[in-house]
C-alpha cells in the first residue's frame, strides 16, 4: 500500500507552506512525530545509527555552556571564536536561540508530544540548534535566505534528518506553486549545499565550542570544506 500523509498533519504542513515565518519548520518538525508513519521513523533512526561516530556523539551528550559575546570578542581575528562573534553581531542574531529552543523542546517533551521521537534524534535536534550559527561560520554560508537554505541542504547531505528534509520540502513547494522567481536561486543554494555537504567530512558531531581558539581556515581545511557559492 502506498504511504499517504495523515490528513490532520497535512493541515500543519499547509500552515508552514503558506507562511513559514509564522509557522516555522521547527514547529512542523515537532508536530510531525504524532502523525509520522512508523516505517518513516524507523528509517530515519536506522540511517542515523549507521553514521560514523554517532554512538560516541549520543553517549557524550555534550552541551556547551552559553558563549559570552565579550569573551568571544577577545579571540584573535581569524579564529573560530572571533569569526563566530562577528557573525552574530554583524547579523544581529539571537545568541540564545539554542537555549530558547531547548526550553521549548523540553516543554513539548514533558507534554508527551515528542514521545515517538527516538531519544538520539531528540538530542541531535537540540545540539543542532546550538551549533547552527557555528556551522554558518564554518561553511561560509551567510545569514540570508539562500544562505540558510544552502546550509540546510548541506546538513541534509551529511545527516538524513527530517528537520533538514522538511526545509527542502517547504522551499521547493513554495517556489513551485507560489513564487517561480525563486526556482533558480533556491535550486542553486540547494545544489551548492548538497554538493559541499557530500564532499566534506561530517561536521555535525564535533564539539566546536572547544575549538574557538583555532583558525577558522585550518578547521575548514581539516574538514574538506571548499569555498561556498555566494
Amino acid at each position: 500500500m502506498t504511504p499517504a500523509l495523515d490528513r490532520d498533519f497535512a493541515q500543519h504542513l499547509l500552515n508552514t507552506y503558506d507562511d513559514p515565518g509564522a509557522h516555522g519548520v521547527h514547529l512542523l518538525f515537532n508536530q510531525w512525530w504524532r502523525y509520522a508513519p512508523e516505517p518513516a521513523i524507523a528509517a530515519y533512526a536506522a540511517d542515523f545509527a549507521r553514521l560514523p561516530d554517532q554512538r560516541e556523539f549520543v553517549e557524550r551528550h555534550y552541551f556547551a555552556e552559553p558563549l559570552d559575546l565579550d569573551g568571544l570578542a577577545a579571540y584573535p581575528a581569524g579564529t573560530l571564536g572571533r569569526d563566530y562573534h562577528d557573525f552574530i553581531v554583524d547579523n544581529r542574531l539571537e545568541k540564545n536561540i539554542a537555549i530558547n529552543y531547548r526550553q521549548f523542546h523540553e516543554m513539548l517533551q514533558a507534554s508527551g508530544q515528542l514521545d515517538r521521537m527516538p531519544a538520539e534524534l531528540r538530542y541531535a535536534i537540540i545540539r543542532g540548534f546550538q551549533v547552527h550559527d557555528l556551522l554558518h561560520v564554518l561553511t561560509g554560508y551567510p545569514a540570508t535566505g539562500p544562505g540558510e537554505i544552502a546550509l540546510q541542504a548541506f546538513c541534509l547531505a551529511q545527516i538524513r534528518f527530517p528537520y533538514f528534509a522538511m526545509w527542502m520540502s517547504v522551499v521547493t513547494t513554495r517556489m513551485t506553486f507560489l513564487d517561480p522567481q525563486q526556482i533558480v536561486p533556491m535550486m542553486d543554494a540547494i545544489s551548492d549545499g548538497w554538493r559541499r555537504g557530500r564532499q566534506a567530512r561530517n561536521i555535525q558531531f564535533a564539539e566546536w565550542e572547544r575549538m574557538l581558539d583555532q583558525p577558522t581556515a585550518e578547521l575548514r581545511a581539516r574538514h574538506d570544506l571548499q569555498a561556498a557559492m555566494h
